[in-house]
């Protein structure tokens, strides 16, 4: 018996295989769990073999599945390099491009990015999410996402894996945001070393860049004392603004500045680098390209001139 592979079927696999679970294979294709167990059993029945087995409240792939699912994952990967070749070749930004970012990257950049696309490629559809920069790399790597702005600290490098192209986007610099009451608030300068008495507002535990301030004040010989966990800075600074602590803002998609919160810039010179990320097998595709350069255009409009590639 002889059979045709159904695509949408393998990229169904391929997510399960990727993701662990149903919903999140679900999530990542934007589709219903429903989908997702009605796509897998049609598979089955192609294949006439099990795939799928139950593990629990969970699901896991049984041996053929795995056999299965590494054949669709470069059946895939060579279609998208197909697809990518053949819309070089036309020259034309067309389809669809998803993209995502960190919040303040999402705030600050993607408003002006996605407008630029818009009006200059009308027939171009683009679909943007917030991650924070691991999980858009990882989105990246496993094709949920064709596009992802990350960042990095100038003391601190967020490592890339091997097969991702990056393009710089821009430098962001950050201050130290105290309340107005706070004995520095009246500096036109301060260093970090000065706020080894001071209780932090951070962003959450596990997050790179609370890692960054971890590492950051503890290179200054300071132990960091962290009250409050946020991971959006309109909450940190509203922790700020209350008396709770001091913390670090970055001034990209920062936003108004409430009352009661003075940002003085640091002696350090803390500086983000914003990048994006994209798959090696889509570089020549011309909606990829498109986006960075949008997104570059976004940069040089809200940032400093980025300082490495």
């Amino acid at each position: 018996m002889t059979y045709m592979l159904n695509l949408e079927r393998l990229r169904t696999l391929d997510a399960l295989a990727r993701h662990g679970s149903v919903s999140g294979a679900a999530e990542g294709l934007h589709v219903t769990t429903s989908a997702v167990s009605q796509q897998l059993s049609k598979l089955e029945r192609e294949v006439g073999q099990q795939l799928v087995a139950r593990n629990g409240r969970g699901v896991r792939l049984t041996d053929a599945g795995e056999l299965l699912a590494s054949h669709a994952a470069r059946i895939l990967s060579q279609v998208e390099l197909a697809q990518a070749e053949i819309e070089a070749q036309r020259g034309q930004v067309v389809g669809e491009v998803r993209v995502a970012g960190f919040p303040t990257a999402a705030r600050g950049l993607f408003p002006h990015a996605v407008t630029s696309l818009r009006t200059l490629h009308p027939d171009l559809r683009v679909r943007s999410s917030e991650l924070e920069p691991e999980d858009g790399i990882r989105a990246v790597l496993r094709g949920d996402v064709d596009l992802a702005v990350v960042l990095d600290w100038s003391n601190k490098r967020l490592p890339v894996p091997g097969g991702l192209v990056q393009a710089a986007l821009l430098d962001d610099a950050a201050d130290v945001a105290l309340p107005v009451t706070h004995p520095l608030a009246g500096r036109a300068e301060t260093g970090l070393e000065d706020f080894a008495d001071d209780e932090w507002v951070s962003w959450p535990e596990g997050e790179f860049c609370y890692e960054w301030l971890v590492f950051t004040l503890r290179s200054q010989g300071i132990e960091p004392r962290i009250a409050h966990f946020a991971g959006e800075h309109h909450t940190q600074l509203a922790l700020i603004q209350a008396g709770l602590g001091v913390c670090v803002t970055p001034r990209l998609g920062r936003g108004h500045v409430p009352d009661g919160v003075v940002l003085v810039p640091v002696r350090q010179q803390m500086r983000r680098h914003i990048y994006a990320v994209w798959r090696a097998d889509a570089d020549r595709r011309p909606s990829v390209r498109a986006a960075v350069e949008a997104l570059r255009e976004a940069g040089r409009a809200v940032g400093e001139p980025a300082t490495r590639a």
